[in-house]
Order: structure tokens, then C-alpha cells, then sequence
């Protein structure tokens, strides 16, 4: 295993070492990161990362199957168009997570800002997943076309609410998995809740829950997965009306 020290390392400096390293170590350990950006982009299945500090905006952006593990919060658009591979997060994240994500798995202990999930999307075995922990911000899911967010509300008090507003504004595809049923006026048009949670969605629950329980230590005795909800498309084209056909 390489341990590469990132104090006062440029970002491109940096993820030209981490490319250089993993031709002959796929076991990389990154010290002090302090916003460095593009970490791990485009990293094949082979790579395998630690990361003790912030990450900055895009680490993961379009990675290829491998591992990234962050000791710390992360900032924006982590995992952004990434098409395999696992992430996990020790700490918050910010905007944009899995932005058009197309395959792979996001777990985020805590908490995640704005526009988490926008554009996500599936195709044939391609079904990516995002796991957090806390809260969320405004926006939600927007623009879902396929996958599945998982929001477990841990830890919350009383005077905050585990989603914003406009969640799944825009969504035409995937699903979104809250524990609870905020208001109504939190989501957007194209969004309504499902009252058919099946066999297999508890079966999905189950597993993505029990990789955060073992991921992160938690226990979580309090959380049952009969109390989530289920929201899906109302449209899977509701942009229809907006091109012209000849």
C-alpha cells in the first residue's frame, strides 16, 4: 500500500501521482487533502483509495469500478456520471452528489446539500444507488430517470426536516426511499408517493441499510424499515410536449 502525503500538493500534481501509483500499487492512501479536486476520476476497478482530510469538487467524476473511502466530509458533484465502483463517506457531502451517476453505490454517513441525485439513470445492469445517512437539501432527486435514493432521517431534532423542497421535481424514473412521509408540499409535480412497497423493496432496504449499519458502526434498533416511503414517477415522459414531431 502507497501513502501519498497531499499537503500543499496541487490538485493536478496530485492526481497525476495517484496515476503514476496505481500502475504498480492498486492501494492508495491519501494524507491531508484539503479540496483537492477530480480525485479519482475515471479510476478502473483495480484502484482502491483512502482519503483523511476534504476531498474538493468531482472526486470520483466518471470513475470505472473502483473504491474510494473518505475519512472527512466531501465537497460538490462527488461521483459525478461515475459508472461503477463504491463510495463511502465518513462525514457530510455536499451538492450535486451522484450527479448523472449511471452505476456504482454513494454511502454518505451524515448529511448531503442541494440536488442530490439530479439526473441519475439506469441502464440494463446499470442500477446505481445512494445511501444517506441525515438530511437533506432543496431539489432532492430532481430530474430522476433512473436508480435509487435511500434517505434514513438518522438523527434529526425535533425543528429539522429530513428533506427540502421540490423533492423529485422533474423525476420521470427510479425511486426514492424516505424513513417517514414528509408533507406533501416538499415534492414536486412529477413525484408521488407509491402505496405498493413489494417483497423486493424491503429486500433492497435491507441490504443497503445493513452496509450502512456495518459501514459506519451504527446500530439503529429504532429504525424500521416498515416505517419508509416509496415515491416514484408520476410520467416517465413528461417532456413530451416540449419537441416538435414531424
Amino acid at each position: 500500500m502507497k501513502t501519498i502525503d497531499a499537503l500543499n500538493v496541487y490538485y493536478r500534481d496530485l492526481n497525476s501521482l495517484i496515476d503514476n501509483s496505481i500502475e504498480t500499487d492498486s492501494d492508495i492512501t491519501l494524507k491531508n487533502i484539503f479540496g483537492q479536486r477530480y480525485i479519482g476520476r475515471g479510476l478502473p476497478k483495480k484502484a482502491k483509495l483512502k482519503i483523511y482530510g476534504t476531498p474538493g469538487n468531482d472526486m470520483a467524476a466518471y470513475m470505472d469500478g473502483a473504491e474510494i473511502e473518505v475519512f472527512g466530509n466531501a465537497q460538490d458533484a462527488i461521483g459525478n456520471t461515475m459508472n461503477y465502483g463504491r463510495i463511502v463517506i465518513h462525514g457530510n457531502c455536499g451538492d450535486t452528489l451522484g450527479y448523472a451517476m449511471r452505476g456504482g453505490e454513494i454511502y454518505v454517513e451524515g448529511d448531503v446539500g442541494y440536488r442530490v441525485g439530479i439526473h441519475m439513470k439506469e441502464y440494463e445492469e446499470m442500477n446505481p444507488v445512494i445511501v444517506v445517512g441525515g438530511k437533506s437539501g432543496d431539489f432532492f432527486g430532481e430530474y430522476m430517470a433512473g436508480g435509487a435514493i435511500i434517505l434514513l432521517g438518522l438523527n434529526l431534532t425535533k425543528d429539522e426536516d429530513m428533506i427540502g423542497r421540490f423533492c423529485g421535481t422533474g423525476m420521470h424514473g427510479g425511486v426514492i426511499y424516505l424513513n417517514g412521509t414528509p408533507d406533501k408540499y416538499r415534492f414536486g409535480k412529477e413525484v408521488a408517493k407509491s402505496t405498493n412497497i413489494t417483497s423486493e423493496d424491503v429486500l433492497f432496504l435491507r441490504k443497503h441499510i445493513d452496509f450502512y449499519k456495518k459501514t459506519f458502526s451504527k446500530q439503529l434498533n429504532n429504525l424500521k424499515i416498515e416505517s419508509f416511503s416509496k415515491y416514484v414517477a408520476v410520467n416517465k415522459n413528461p417532456y413530451s410536449n416540449m419537441y416538435c414531431i414531424y
